[in-house]
């Protein structure tokens, strides 16, 4: 079931980065990270080709209250996204009692390979659990992105089914591959 979350006055802290609520500050970060070909398309939407698209984004972000703004501390700077939204699992009959979010995120192509977003995902996955309360979180990525099926599994996310995903942004489909990680999983995991 899809539970409402307000997540403007949300701060996470880990190591090298800042989980927090996007600013109108944050609007050239964005852009410096949403334009570069390939980033978004990894998530099914159009790279960022106007500043104007950025500010249209980050004002949805502001007014939403669902996406983070990654920070990088060290370079004192956002450099991706990490959203809780309406779980793929909030229609399915199988797991349509659990309180569950769809954890999607976008991390600058420049920071690709260091480890940060499953810093992000799991800081955000302990929120989750331990603030929030909630049962289980999903998450998706398309058959091709070899990435983002390396940071699911990192977190613990175990393999549910694979269908088929129409990206409305980029109009065209995709292989897409769901994962869930219930609370009681993550908590027997030796791992965290």
């Amino acid at each position: 079931m899809d539970i409402q979350i307000d997540i403007s006055k949300t701060v996470i802290e880990t190591d090298r980065l800042i989980l927090r609520a996007f600013t109108e500050a944050d609007l050239y970060d964005l852009y410096s990270y949403a334009s570069v070909p390939g980033v978004g398309e990894m998530a099914g939407w159009p790279h960022h080709e106007s500043i104007e698209t950025s500010d249209r984004i980050l004002h949805s972000f502001i007014d939403e209250k669902e996406v983070l703004a990654v920070y990088h501390k060290p370079d004192r700077k956002v450099i991706g996204s990490l959203g809780l939204h309406k779980s793929w699992a909030n229609e399915d009959e199988v797991y349509i009692n659990l309180e569950a979010k769809e954890i999607g995120y976008v991390l600058s192509k420049d920071y690709w390979g260091h480890g940060l977003m499953p810093e992000a995902v799991n800081a955000v996955i302990d929120f989750g659990f331990d603030t929030l309360g909630l049962d289980a979180f999903t998450c998706c990525h398309f058959l091709e992105n070899n990435r983002s099926r390396r940071v699911i599994e990192e977190c613990g996310f175990r393999f549910v089914k694979q269908s088929e995903f129409f990206a409305k942004q980029l109009q065209r489909s995709y292989e897409d591959m769901k994962y869930m990680l219930l609370k009681e999983q993550h908590k027997s995991n030796p791992l965290f």
